[in-house]
Formats: structure tokens, sequence, C-alpha cells
């Protein structure tokens, strides 16, 4: 049987990872299924808006493996016809995905919720929000 709610914790600090987050939410929601992505430590940087005429901070993660940029592996996604990391975030916001950030994750890297995107509709929290979220009938999963 598949569960009533999805929520994805989101605590990689490597772009590919979020990125997958990212197409797993999307399509969770697509479905009609309730999704949270909790973002916690490294992956707040994925939420952190854009310094004044600087790219998102998102395009510098590092990559799991191989080595590279967010922003070199998002560019090569999109010519090959996958979802951008962009693409992917508004889908995700048009779809009702409830997006939850990590106070401690944020705290850990000298961000504060005034950092973060403001296109995101993003709610402060912590674990016990999160698993109040996840109710009994929900899956979690981390990445």
């Amino acid at each position: 049987m598949s569960p009533d709610k999805l929520s994805i914790v989101v605590f990689s600090g490597h772009f590919d990872r979020v990125h997958y987050a990212l197409i797993m939410a999307a399509a969770a929601a697509a479905i009609d299924k309730p999704v949270t992505l909790f973002f916690t430590m490294g992956a707040c940087r994925a939420l952190e808006k854009a310094r004044e005429g600087g790219d998102p901070p998102w395009r510098a993660m590092p990559l799991c493996e191989g080595g590279g940029t967010g922003g070199e592996l998002d560019d090569s996604f999109r010519a090959k016809g996958i979802a951008g990391f962009e693409e992917l975030l508004g889908s995700c916001v048009e779809l009702g995905v409830r997006f939850m950030v990590c106070e401690t994750g944020l705290k850990a890297l000298d961000l504060t919720a005034a950092e973060l995107r403001a296109d995101i509709p993003v709610k402060p929290g912590g674990v016990v929000s999160l698993l109040a979220a996840a109710g009994p009938d929900g899956a979690m999963r981390c990445i």
C-alpha cells in the first residue's frame, strides 16, 4: 500500500541529491500525495537567495561524485531535456508541496530566514513540526 503522505528530509549539501528530492516531491504531488520537504544543514543553501547581481547559491553546490557544481550539472540536465532546478522548484510550489526549513540547520550555517528566497513559501520549524506533519500514515525518506 502506498502511504498517504510523503515527508522528505533534505540534509545533503550536494546539488544532485537536492535536485532528486525535488523530482520525488514534484512526482508525488502530481499524483495528489501531500508532500513536505524538510531542508536542514547543507541543503538549506538550496533555498538561500542570491546576493545582489550574483547567481543563486545552489549553482555553487558541489556534486556527490566527480567534481563540478550544481550549476554545471543543471545546465547539462536542461540541455538533455531533464527538468532543471528552478523548473522543479517552481513545480513544487505550484503543486502545493510544503517547504519547511530546520531552524537548527539555519543556525549551523549562520543563515537567517530573511536570507532565504522570498518566492518559496518556507516555514521555519524543527523535527517535532516535521514529525507532526508526517502523521501516522506518512512515509519519510532522507536524502
